[in-house]
């Protein structure tokens, strides 16, 4: 576990190395968070004490605001050794009846006091960076420390608290070992330092938008790159010509809430009922993080393609408000989803249900009039903005109950499950219960 508490932002790494090579398994931090934040509390403290005494407040002296602010830092880091510290600044202002100046101590347990709540915060992303690892702090080997703030007593305690007690490798210098891993990253590179291997991962999902609006992941976030997944999608009509893929970046449930990577169409693809054709689609992210996608319809072998450089060079500011938005809408995205979800498998039982009563010749009149009715039913659901999700399941067991009626009533036995199904097609590879729906107008992503 690499712990890096700098001057400006907080950073987690988790790695896990052997035999040179290097593999990043989590990544987390505070972009918020640094040992900035612990000299502005000391300045805080010593300003209001001197403001009491004098009736001056130095932070609104430019000049001797950023005296307090080295002095502070100085405070910060002598405590690091000592049990208290001195702050002493002659002629730091003045007012009518003459020169004013700073003297006072601040001991090591009265900062720790100022600081807890910032100590505090170290907290979530250490616990949120194991679970993403799917790791216990049992599971630590070693800690090392990065960053000057690391020197920081009650950090270091807080560290040992995190990882089980384990004391944290002291080898390296805390403020040397970011110059350090450059100079090892430069010879990687360089191609003079041939036995290490760092394996980086993916910050944020990758995915595509799929009917209903939703976004259908196919690599998680923090997936070691290079990495390659496959996945089999359909189309969501008859006789559906082209299909188009929106390529998506994010953690939020609906397609319309993440990054659009790019997108391209596959057209081409030969006349079949709904769900019937087969649409492979690929993506590839190689080691330097470019991102091919591949579409290609297996029917015909036609196939189209998109590369996307820099999917993984996000701004870790960027990627760390994207996944606090996705935590903060985490409960409405989830319902957003079930609902889209609830829409898209009515809008299918309806179709296979329309099929159904087609090939029901024999069914009793008053069965397939109730089906006919229940489609009705279906559509005009389909049909509301704002149905809601029970009443989108509730009309969807309906519909799926009226197809087993008439399949148990036609004279011909059970009929064979209609393409629309999201088990269409399966072959001997997973059709992903999803469809891509066709764009021609350039309204409605794919």
């Amino acid at each position: 576990l690499v712990y890096d508490l700098g001057g400006g932002t907080f950073d987690i790494s988790i790695l896990e190395i052997g035999d040179g090579v290097f593999e990043v398994l989590a990544p987390n931090g505070d972009t918020a968070l640094g040992g900035d934040d612990f000299d502005d509390r000391v300045i805080d403290y010593v300003a209001e004490i001197f403001r009491k005494e004098n009736g001056i407040d130095l932070k609104k002296d430019r000049m001797a605001y950023q005296r307090l602010k080295e002095a502070a830092e100085k405070a910060k880091i002598d405590l690091s050794g000592v049990m208290a510290a001195n702050i002493n600044l002659p002629f730091i202002t003045a007012d009518a009846n003459g020169p004013k100046h700073l003297n006072m101590s601040i001991t090591r347990a009265k900062f720790d006091q100022l600081t807890a709540h910032l100590v505090e915060r170290c907290v979530g992303p250490v616990k949120d960076a194991l679970s993403s690892a799917k790791m216990t702090e049992k599971d630590v080997d070693e800690v090392v420390l990065v960053g000057g703030s690391t020197r920081i007593p009650a950090v270091q305690d807080l560290v040992k608290k995190l990882t089980g007690g384990k004391q944290p490798n002291m080898s390296v210098n805390p403020d040397e070992v970011v110059a350090m891993g450059a100079a090892v990253q430069a010879g990687i590179l360089s191609g003079e330092m041939k036995d290490v291997l760092l394996l980086d991962v993916i910050p944020l999902s990758l995915g595509v938008e799929t009917m209903g609006g939703v976004m259908t992941k196919l690599v998680e976030k923090n997936t070691t790159i290079p990495y390659k997944k496959t996945e089999i999608f359909s189309t969501a009509a008859d006789n559906q010509p082209a299909v188009d893929i929106v390529v998506l970046q994010g953690e939020r449930e609906m397609a319309a809430d993440n990054r659009t990577l790019g997108n391209f169409k596959l057209d081409g693809i030969r006349q079949a009922p709904r769900g019937l054709p087969q649409i492979e689609v690929t993506f590839d992210v190689d080691a330097n993080g470019i991102l091919n996608v591949t579409a290609r319809d297996k029917d015909t072998g036609k196939e189209q393609h998109i590369t996307i450089a820099g999917s993984t060079n996000l701004d870790k500011n960027e990627v760390d408000r994207m996944i606090r938005e996705a935590q903060e809408h985490a409960s409405d995205d989830r319902k957003k989803k079930e609902t889209a979800e609830a829409r898209n498998d009515l809008e299918s039982s309806v179709y296979q249900l329309e099929k159904a009563i087609e090939s029901a010749a024999s069914a009793p009149e008053n069965e397939k009039a109730r089906a006919r009715s229940l489609v009705d039913e279906g559509k005009a659901a389909l049909g509301k903005s704002d149905a809601t999700l029970d009443a989108l399941k509730v009309a969807a067991s309906d519909v799926k109950q009226m197809i087993q009626i008439l399949a148990s009533s036609s004279a011909q036995g059970p009929e064979p499950q209609p393409a629309g199904s999201a088990e269409a097609g399966r072959s001997n590879e997973d059709v992903v219960d999803a469809e891509f729906v066709d764009d021609s107008d350039g309204d409605n992503r794919g």
